[in-house]
């Protein structure tokens, strides 16, 4: 299907976003959560959401590349120069899966609550863009593969190393096979990484970005026609990037995250991306960034947490950050199909290019508002868990509320039991204490909370 893939691709991942129908979309706009600075609540993390954005626009420029849109050689090396790491941008969603996940976690919930608002999330906007793909094919007469078609459809793609299966259909959607499979692991794994000691999750962030450096040498005992499947799609090796975003979480949760604040981490990791497009070789990069991603991650929901000030909670990011994971779906074969369509194959010279490339762009981003709109958010209310009643009491607050003049904030510490993801980990919120959220109620307290320095 020669519509709709590209010859490399890098994914948001269908985080849990933060839609206006559940706690996010609220949230974001309330307690000063809309705009750069003020406080916030304690439990709500608005600018993750609003850095969702900035990573899909890095994956939107990296495919302006690969796609050549711009063919004047002056604005394409600019274009080549920035977003050329942006298929590094896989790596913030799924690191920052992880983290939500881990953050919003529910004691006591049920892994087949958590796994049906998992599916409920990502399943009808893959479903419904899988179909637009399907019908665009037949419409253009193009083959289509039904083996590679129904592995798409269910989302086991990513796990067939044979070209024109993992890229199949609606090509982006490799992401979310590797997604079902870190949602079906983590409720297993969770019990383990509440029991384990701060030194050892630090010991897990470490050492997850050192075995995705390993993979690039370790690739060479497999046969080479396996290889970038193995580094770039594989779930297992995928994975390790959402397990640096899980320790990083449960670190925070319990007050032990020392990593820089939100301007050094931003600093940080615009130098750790200077740095790679210059100097550092490209075997090193998704280690390099990956450790750039987990500090501005961390620093941004520290930001969140103690009311400090955050340039990525404004109220336009937020809501551009709750539409990403439509707009990724939509991007690349929409460009392709409007290409198609109007018989031009890109390569615009001139201003032309440019001003192409922000015009799908736009086009992008309002069939992806539609497909929010229209899709992901009933859908979301159709299919997810029941939700307890509004009037329903809530549990104790989780954390408290920020006292006028107080100098410091604490954060929950995790309960001491083993206990299962459950909430649909919008990484703009975590329940709200106190405070029935769009029909749900606020995670139950965690005692021995810990202060957030």
């Amino acid at each position: 299907m020669t519509s709709v893939t590209p010859a490399t691709d890098a994914l948001p991942d269908p985080l849990p976003d933060t839609g206006r129908t559940t706690e996010a979309g609220e949230t974001s706009r309330a307690g000063g959560a809309g705009r750069g600075g003020g406080a916030t609540a304690l439990n709500r993390l608005p600018s993750l959401t609003g850095l969702r954005w900035i990573a899909a626009m890095l994956v939107f420029g990296f495919h302006v590349g690969t796609m050549q849109i711009v063919a004047e050689p002056e604005y394409g090396a600019v274009v080549d120069w920035v977003f050329t790491l942006g298929l590094s941008g896989v790596q913030f969603f799924f690191i920052l899966s992880g983290f939500v996940l881990v953050w919003s976690a529910r004691p006591g919930d049920s892994k087949r609550a958590f796994w049906r608002r998992r599916a409920a999330k990502i399943y009808p906007n893959h479903l419904v863009t899988w179909a637009i793909v399907i019908a665009l094919a037949l419409y253009w007469a193009d083959p289509v593969n039904l083996k590679a078609a129904l592995a798409n459809l269910v989302l086991v793609q990513a796990w067939i190393p044979v070209d024109g299966y993992f890229y199949s259909i609606n090509n982006v959607s490799w992401s979310l096979a590797c997604e079902m499979f870190f949602y079906l692991s983590l409720p297993f794994v969770l019990p383990l990484i509440r029991r384990m000691r701060a030194w050892q999750l630090y010991a897990v962030v470490v050492a997850m970005p050192l075995l995705i450096m390993a993979m690039w040498p370790g690739q060479q005992l497999l046969p080479e026609t396996v290889r970038w499947w193995f580094t770039q799609i594989f779930p297992v090796v995928r994975s390790f990037e959402f397990w640096i975003g899980v320790a990083a979480a449960e670190l925070m949760l319990r007050g032990k995250w020392r990593g820089p604040g939100l301007l050094l981490s931003t600093g940080l990791f615009v130098a750790l991306w200077v740095a790679c497009m210059e100097w550092i070789r490209a075997e090193l990069w998704t280690t390099v960034l990956a450790v750039g991603y987990v500090l501005v991650i961390a620093s941004a929901a520290r930001a969140d947490v103690t009311g400090r000030w955050s340039p990525w909670r404004s109220r336009t990011l937020v809501w551009l950050g709750e539409v990403s994971f439509a707009f990724y779906l939509v991007h690349v074969f929409l460009i392709k199909a409007i290409f198609r369509f109007s018989g031009h194959s890109g390569g615009f010279a001139g201003w032309w290019g440019p001003a192409v490339a922000i015009a799908l762009l736009l086009v992008s981003l309002v069939a992806a508002w539609l497909l929010f709109r229209f899709v992901e958010t009933p859908m979301m209310r159709l299919l997810g868990p029941p939700r307890r009643r509004r009037g329903a009491p809530p549990p104790p607050a989780l954390v408290r509320q920020r006292q006028p003049e107080a100098a410091t904030r604490s954060v929950p510490a995790p309960r001491r039991a083993p206990s299962t993801p459950g909430a649909a980990a919008e990484p703009s919120a975590v329940p709200p204490p106190n405070t029935p959220r769009g029909g749900d109620v606020s995670e139950p307290e965690r005692p021995a909370a810990e202060r957030v320095r």
